[in-house]
């Protein structure tokens, strides 16, 4: 499995009524993968907060698939499907799978870049878009250049 960015063990604050992730937690396990990946390439959360730009989110998609239950252990993939290269908007689609290969859920985010200060969109500094353009990106990948 490729662009694995957070494996980790489902926790009981994780777990809603129905005793299954609760549907928060998708969103969690997904913002921490993101977290990861940015990371690792060279952009992490404390690095983009030194330039006063923060992301921001416009849409969270969640598809469930297959139920995930307490102390299941899982994985979380993430790649890049949309960048637009003048406005720094962007979309990740991220992948769960239970320890046994399961595909549970897939949530797709589309977002932008915010001046903290400014409390507006922003684009990323020039010199990040190398870091960028290294981001895994998803077979349906699509860069808008308009």
């Amino acid at each position: 499995m490729e662009n694995v960015f957070y494996e980790g063990q489902i926790i009981w604050a994780q777990i809603d009524a129905n005793r299954h992730l609760r549907h928060s937690a998708y969103a969690d396990l997904c913002a921490q993968a993101r977290s990861n990946m940015l990371r690792d390439m060279g952009l992490s959360l404390d690095k983009i907060a030194e330039s006063n730009i923060g992301p921001v989110l416009f849409r969270e998609e969640l598809v469930y698939l297959r139920e995930i239950h307490l102390n299941d252990l899982v994985k979380v993939t993430v790649v890049m499907t949309k960048y637009n290269t003048v406005n720094s908007r962007f979309s990740f689609r991220h992948e769960i799978y239970r320890s046994d290969g399961t595909k549970c859920a897939i949530v797709t985010v589309d977002g932008a870049w915010m001046d903290i200060g400014k409390r507006k969109l922003t684009v990323l500094p020039s010199e990040w878009q190398d870091i960028v353009e290294q981001l895994p990106k998803g077979e349906d990948y699509q860069e808008i250049t308009s």
